[in-house]
């Protein structure tokens, strides 16, 4: 069913605020996401159009503080299906996107407005997925733009095998892998999100405007940028941020040395999650940044729809049934054994701060967090995670 502002809880003038907020400046900056948590949209809106905020704030606004018009932009939406989701709203994806407001407290960036970027004010969605639903169980696969047939055949596989466990898959809508993955779902019946580096209102590339509108109809094509705003390349590192922010974890399948794909990989482990790069070939150009991943990021090798399950899915997935038991610390391998002992007897933990502890990667972290859980030997509460009541001093851990 398609969802649209009827289903939506927010005033009209709150939401037109909010599509004027995230055009105003180049990206959402830590001075206008204070200015709106201070004074609300509505009147943060108001003092920029009216020059009454902070110098930084006033540089960073200047140019189009009296060219955007909010409602303008919602009737462009509305023109092509689309519309504005926003805080407060029941489809407003918070867990997503609540952590790409982690740097809030930095306060540097560059001169003329770029400053740094933050969770989006809004997101113009097309299509009919529903926004929380669809994202609850996501993975984002991403890759060159110039795959190998290994690649496109990789993508395709991984794609709908996840898309048949009931994952969305979300990508950049480009061509190569991104769209080997969206086709390979569509084919599927299943769910998958493109997201845009501009407005929602204007396929890009032009050359996979038919995919996108059958991803539109299915799923949705996603943006943080308005209506009628045309794509740059620091759009699209934006783009990439936002996807590794829709994916419970990030799948890239083939990237040369430099490439987009890997910036999204890099934005997903500073969100703390999980990373996934499939290997090729050791001769081909096309997947030296995956294995760069490997050896320097700490990123996991997945070959299977399995892996990739395990790697985005909740906590206690794993790739493999258990096929014997061991109850003590001696029967653990050495990377479990070290994230139980990382693991604090009271309190809680982030994974981060016990991958820290463990001197174990991110991603690696999790998977073991994820098996200590279902095993009963540790415990995820409001303060993190932690040992379970018995200690750990008698365990039952699966082990393969």
């Amino acid at each position: 069913m398609m969802v649209g502002e009827g289903d939506m809880v927010v005033a009209p003038e709150v939401r037109r605020a909010y599509a004027y907020l995230g055009a105003v400046t180049e990206r959402p900056t830590a001075e206008l996401w204070d200015l709106v948590d201070r004074v609300g949209p509505v009147e943060a809106g108001d003092r920029i159009r009216s020059g009454r905020v902070s110098a930084r704030l006033a540089e960073q606004s200047e140019s189009r503080r009296d060219r955007v018009d909010g409602a303008a932009l919602m009737e462009a939406a509305g023109e092509v299906g689309a519309h504005l989701v926003v805080p407060g709203d029941p489809g407003w994806p918070a867990q997503a996107l609540e952590p790409l407001d982690r740097p809030r407290w930095l306060r540097t960036g560059g001169r003329g407005g770029v400053a740094t970027a933050l969770r989006p004010l809004g997101l113009w969605w097309r299509g009919a997925a529903d926004p929380v639903r669809t994202l609850g169980r996501s993975v984002a696969v991403v890759g060159t733009r110039a795959p190998t047939s290994y690649g496109r055949a990789v993508t395709a596989d991984l794609a709908s095998g996840v898309c048949a466990g009931g994952f969305t898959v979300v990508s950049g809508g480009a061509f190569g892998i991104d769209a080997a993955a969206h086709r390979a779902v569509l084919g599927a019946g299943g769910s998958t999100i493109a997201v845009l580096a501009g407005g929602v209102d204007r396929f890009y590339p032009r050359g996979n405007d038919g995919m996108l509108q059958a991803v539109a109809e299915s799923g949705a094509v996603v943006s943080a940028q308005a209506p009628g705003t045309g794509v740059t390349r620091y759009r699209f590192l934006d783009r990439n941020r936002l996807i590794a922010a829709l994916g419970r974890a990030t799948v890239v399948v083939e990237a040369a040395a430099r490439s987009g794909a890997l910036s999204t990989a890099a934005w997903a482990a500073a969100l703390d999650r999980p990373v996934g790069v499939v290997p090729g070939p050791v001769t081909s150009v096309a997947s030296v940044g995956c294995h760069l991943l490997a050896r320097d990021r700490g990123a996991v090798l997945v070959t299977r729809t399995a892996d990739v399950v395990e790697l985005a899915g909740d906590m206690g997935e794993t790739a493999d049934p258990p096929h014997g038991r061991s109850s003590t610390w001696d029967g653990l391998d050495d990377v479990t054994r070290r994230v139980l002992e990382a693991l604090p007897i009271t309190g809680g933990s982030a994974p981060a701060e016990v991958a820290a502890s463990a001197g174990t990667a991110p991603s690696v972290t999790r998977a073991v967090l994820g098996r200590l859980l279902s095993a009963g030997a540790a415990v995820r509460g409001p303060e993190g995670w932690r040992r379970s009541g018995d200690g750990g001093v008698q365990l039952t851990i699966p082990v393969a």
